[in-house]
């Protein structure tokens, strides 16, 4: 089972993965400000902060920034766009940087998709599952040939038949190969030679809601039948305070 990601990054350092190893925390002050820009009209609430491994498949109502010297990451449901194309400039470069690229995977439905803007100009972007091909613009990446070549065949039980459509790779797979040459990381799998350990990147999270929509109550962690069994007693008066 690969991971859920729904990531977009906004590049202007040569080396993304140098940065990546040498900033263990995130700028809290330049990622609340992002959020408001990027969601306005709505309320925010910090949640807290988690590491990139367990935070780009987020929920609904869940946002997770990194901020980083040149190099910035958002982690919002609302990337996950069958048609990367289509998102506006807003999202693709709020920062005017050099280089924006989105990586988005669900492994439930197998489908994933990766896109790649440079000075806001979609270069490449490709979205499909293993049997439907969303979108596909721009000239295939030199990374891209082993997959499309079939050395990264997709794996079937042996009892069923394979469509005589389907890819011949796993998009998520495909999609975790464009974030590792992007950015120097995989969700899945050990770490590579080269690599880093996504888990050592942290992002802040906070709560996006709409206006007047209120954000779910904390749970009241219970009491221990004994604390609760004397609190009764001490509301009925059988014993002192």
């Amino acid at each position: 089972m690969g991971a859920k990601a729904s990531t977009i990054w906004y590049v202007d350092a040569p080396d993304p993965l140098a940065v990546l190893r040498e900033s263990a925390e995130c700028d809290a002050e330049a990622a609340r400000a992002l959020v408001g820009a990027l969601y306005p009209e709505t309320v925010v609430a910090p949640l807290t902060p988690g590491a990139i491994a367990t935070s780009a498949g987020v929920g609904r109502h869940e946002v997770y920034i990194g901020s980083f010297p040149g190099l910035t990451v958002v982690c919002g449901a609302n990337l996950a766009v069958h048609e990367p194309s289509t998102l506006d400039e807003s999202w693709t470069r709020p920062l005017a940087s050099e280089r924006t690229y989105l990586v988005c995977t669900d492994p439930d439905t197998a489908w994933a998709s990766f896109a790649c803007w440079e000075r806001g100009a979609l270069r490449r972007s490709f979205s499909a599952t293993p049997v439907h091909i969303y979108e596909d613009i721009g000239i295939p990446l030199v990374w891209e040939r082993p997959f499309w070549a079939g050395e990264h065949p997709m794996k079937h039980p042996i009892e069923v038949l394979p469509d005589p459509q389907s890819l011949p790779f796993n998009p998520c797979e495909f999609a975790e190969a464009a974030n590792a040459e992007w950015l120097g990381f995989r969700y899945t799998g050990p770490v590579r030679d080269g690599e880093i350990d996504p888990a050592t990147v942290g992002v802040c999270g906070f709560g996006v809601y709409a206006e007047g929509e209120l954000p779910p109550a904390p749970a009241l962690e219970p009491k221990p039948a004994g604390s609760l069994r004397r609190w009764l007693r001490r509301l009925a008066g059988a014993e002192p305070a």
